[in-house]
């Protein structure tokens, strides 16, 4: 197990120093979050109220873990914003192999995006 979560870890700064290259930072996870969101919502270069940032980042969350089947995109608001709906229930996980599945999922949406 302890193989399988190094592995997590390399491929998780790979993508951070990835991400460095293009961007100048070297994002954490909010971060990698609201980047993701951004590009799902298609909306990049303007201003974001604290609000506005945390409903990226929850899209970012629901579009990465929407490829394992956990939600699916319901529509989206007259301002063309998505809405998920929940299709199973999330495992329960502490708070480190919490932090460690969503790693996996963020990195496997950036393979299928072909940044790495």
């Amino acid at each position: 197990m302890q193989q399988v979560n190094d592995d997590l870890q390399i491929r998780w700064l790979k993508l951070r120093i990835k991400l460095k290259e293009k961007l100048g930072i070297k994002p954490e996870m909010d971060g990698i979050l609201f980047l993701i969101g951004v590009q799902e919502l298609g909306t990049a270069h303007q201003q974001y109220t604290k609000e506005q940032k945390q409903d990226l980042m929850h899209i970012a969350v629901c579009t990465v873990l929407a490829q394992s089947g956990y939600y699916i995109v319901e529509g989206f608001d007259e301002e063309g914003w998505p809405h998920f709906r929940q299709l199973k229930a999330l495992p329960e996980f502490n708070l480190f192999e919490q932090e460690n599945f969503l790693k996996d999922h963020v990195l496997l949406y950036f393979q299928s995006q072909g940044v790495i």
